[in-house]
């Protein structure tokens, strides 16, 4: 009778920096809640078979397009962002297709990020996106793998 006949793998941080890779998605057409939720999960590391929890097992993602992203039903015009100063009455509310106009990498970031869990390690996997408004990117070192999602 073998006792460690099933056991789980759990990698060290060590194993995973080597298993590390870069994805190359591309976001025009894509619904921005969808297409968050598979970054997040290859952020995590979740799309691999040896995911570990508490090591960052994830890969780097480079988003191209990112003008091109949309949203479904009236978000366009009734999605707001809002963030304070820190003054008195700094509450500063964007609406969705401005924001679209000049930061449309916060767009795709702020919703990753809010899928991504509440831990230090989120700081650590939010570090390996990046985000293009274009069609190019100054990622070739990487050698990124292009992926359909």
């Amino acid at each position: 009778m073998n006792p460690k006949k099933n056991t789980t793998t759990l990698l060290t941080k060590e194993q995973a920096l080597n298993a590390r890779k870069w994805i190359l998605l591309d976001a025009s057409g894509k619904t921005l809640g969808r297409f968050a939720s598979e970054v997040a999960k290859i952020l995590r590391g979740k799309h691999k078979t040896e995911f570990t929890p508490h090591v960052d097992t994830g890969d780097g993602v480079i988003i191209i397009n990112a003008e091109k992203i949309q949203v479904t039903g009236a978000k366009e015009a009734q999605k707001i962002y809002r963030y304070h100063t820190g003054a008195m009455s700094g509450m500063r509310e964007i609406p969705y297709r401005v924001m679209q106009a000049k930061k449309p990498d916060y767009i795709i970031r702020h919703a990753v990020k809010g899928m991504m869990p509440k831990t230090r390690l989120t700081e650590a996997q939010m570090k390996k996106l990046r985000i293009f408004a274009g069609d190019k990117h100054d990622m070739i070192a990487q050698q990124p793998v292009s992926a359909n999602i």
